[in-house]
């Protein structure tokens, strides 16, 4: 079983910036595509960004060139860096990882969700 923890989560002003962490920890397993999704009150949850297991990074058109998503395969950790944080962006933040496990001679790939972290930017 694989457990994400994340952090970084908090309160800033608009203009602000805060940087997000995700880290997975377990056994036997390999890490695919991270990435973070975030939901705000009454709305669904929206893709912000994923990187894969390589270096390629997708943004949603609302934070590109205002958020930067990262990889330390090493730490198992994705990053989710926010500069120049609007109101628009407080949400619920949710880390999301692609894993593949491997038990018994089988591998398994599931998609697991951290436990969400706010976001509150205020104008």
């Amino acid at each position: 079983q694989v457990q994400l923890v994340e952090s970084g989560g908090g309160l800033v002003q608009a203009g602000g910036s805060l940087r997000l962490s995700c880290v997975a920890s377990g056994s036997n397993f390999r890490i695919n595509a991270m990435g973070w999704y975030r939901q705000a009150p009454g709305k669904q949850r929206e893709l912000v960004a994923v990187i894969t297991s390589g270096t390629t990074t997708n943004y949603a058109d609302s934070v590109k060139g205002r958020f930067t998503l990262s990889r330390d395969n090493g730490k198992n950790t994705v990053y989710l860096q926010m500069n120049s944080l609007k109101s628009e962006d407080t949400a619920v933040y949710y880390c999301n990882v692609d894993i593949t496990e491997y038990s018994g001679g089988h591998k398994y790939t599931n998609g697991y969700w951290g436990q969400g972290t706010q976001v509150t930017v205020s104008s």
